[in-house]
């Protein structure tokens, strides 16, 4: 049994069981609740590599208590920039703290700490590819954030390993996200509220993350797995952009949908887990996007590589560098194959092309008036040419794909007018899938969500939603496999 949120089994039976029993303890046993909670849904997802989580756990505590100084907050690791009012050093006092050994020997504790880390995500995803564990790059990314915290004074170590435990494998963010660093958990880990209001603003995040999930993702996706089972050299040109831009919508609501169905669970816990997403697909530009996009991916992205690297202070030449080994880290995150660095590499030479118009001042012209028009065309042209590199890991397969999109590839067997056969089915989600892209979702979301009307209809969602997974079954997450 595969647990899910999107799921009868865990909507019905695991939540409910679970928040009666989190509510009727007391508070000074929460998180150990919480921790043994998580733990049940991990193993029910894989219990093959629950020991793996529980021995990284276990090691990465360990190493946070021996990484934290003892003396308070510190900066003199940071890059310069982060965790410092106006960009700057602190002067360490040596005396105080010791002298440059014990400073050598923390980092050499911490390098030993990063090796092992990505050198077990590495194992899994390089080594033995195809058993990886599951969310083992998202709370490979979570531990790397509080351990390089930790080390640069930015973060106090922690000391209760039940805290620490709860905070990497709490099961609303444990599989797919979002990362969250630890300053963003940490009080409600030590103080937070249980309440029937909480559990309310929860459930209804939750149930927007579901339909989005179920209605939209689940639905507008079958299009591209009929695009799959008829072959790529058999569609036409239409058809191939038509089947591009549902995976595009199919990607977008089914990891959106996740990530608010994570948030709506910590919120009914007593958690505030950030937001992921922001209307990605309003954007003008790639940069603009992956701002929008996965959002805690790349601030960690830009916190702990970027940033330390030197960011955009180096001039233009380290600047395209910089980002270069960003792009090439994301996409080996990713995956191992070809097209994952295929993708990155596309998105990467857009947004260097895009940091040049802007600055030449072209972009700015462009987004103002009609300009503006463009630049969204040229976007919704680009990422889903993206996608289909993310999507499609034979690169024979890819260069296909590619090639019946832009006609370059004649066709084998092409069914005359498929993609008007596929409009006529699928167009009505289509134009679901474009409001829902729209930011004017989450406002009226916001607006009704506390009122009577707005209750019933998410009441109503909720059970629609419910009653296609009986019907239908569960669809897995897609990102359960990164």
């Amino acid at each position: 049994m595969v647990m899910v949120f999107s799921s009868v089994k865990f909507l019905l039976y695991f939540l409910p069981i679970f928040l009666i029993l989190y509510g009727l303890v007391p508070e000074r046993i929460k998180n150990l609740v919480l921790l043994a909670g998580s733990l049940i849904f991990y193993a029910l997802g894989d219990v093959k590599s629950l020991p793996l989580l529980m021995m990284s756990v276990l090691v990465n505590y360990f190493l946070g208590l021996r990484l934290g100084s003892g003396k308070g907050k510190r900066t003199e690791n940071a890059p310069t920039g982060q965790g410092q009012k106006g960009g700057k050093r602190k002067k360490t006092n040596h005396r105080k703290y010791g002298k440059s050994s014990y400073e050598r020997k923390r980092r050499s504790l911490f390098i030993l700490a990063v090796l092992f880390n990505v050198g077990i995500l590495a194992v899994y995803k390089y080594v033995i590819p195809g058993i990886l564990p599951l969310g083992i790059s998202f709370y490979t990314f979570q531990v790397l954030s509080y351990l390089t915290d930790v080390y640069w004074g930015e973060e106090e170590k922690e000391t209760s390993f039940v805290c620490f435990a709860a905070y990497i494998a709490m099961f609303p963010q444990l599989v797919s996200g979002p990362i969250v660093r630890y300053n963003e958990v940490r009080k409600a880990l030590y103080a937070r509220k249980f309440t029937a209001r909480g559990i309310q603003d929860g459930l209804k995040f939750f149930t927007l993350g579901l339909v989005a999930k179920v209605l939209l993702a689940d639905t507008v996706g079958s299009l591209w797995r009929e695009v799959g089972m008829t072959g790529y050299e058999s569609i036409s040109t239409q058809l191939a952009w038509l089947a591009a831009i549902a995976y595009s919508m199919m990607i977008y609501f089914d990891f959106c949908g996740y990530s608010l169905m994570a948030v709506g669970l910590g919120r009914m816990l007593g958690f505030e887990l950030p937001m992921n997403f922001k209307t990605p697909y309003m954007a003008t530009t790639v940069r603009d996007f992956y701002r929008r996009w996965h959002m805690t991916l790349g601030r960690w992205f830009t916190r702990y590589i970027y940033i330390p690297l030197g960011g955009n202070r180096k001039g233009v030449f380290r600047t395209v560098l910089n980002l270069l080994v960003v792009w090439v880290l994301t996409a080996v995150w990713h995956g191992s194959t070809a097209n994952f660095i295929i993708w990155g590499m596309i998105l990467w030479l857009a947004i260097v092309i895009e940091r040049q118009l802007e600055a030449a001042g072209l972009l700015r012209v462009l987004e103002q008036g009609p300009g503006k028009m463009l630049l969204h065309l040229y976007l919704w042209v680009i990422i889903p040419i993206s996608w289909m590199c993310f999507e499609i890991v034979d690169v024979q397969e890819l260069q296909i794909y590619l090639g019946r999109m832009f006609g370059l590839i004649p066709s084998v067997s092409a069914s005359p007018g498929d993609w008007v056969r596929a409009l006529e089915a699928y167009w009505w989600l289509f134009l679901a899938g474009f409001a829902a892209c729209l930011p004017i979702v989450m406002k009226l979301f916001k607006r009704w969500k506390d009122t009577l009307p707005g209750a019933i209809i998410l009441a109503a969602l909720f059970w629609l939603c419910v009653w296609r997974l009986q019907m239908v079954g569960d669809n897995p997450f897609m990102y359960r496999g990164f």
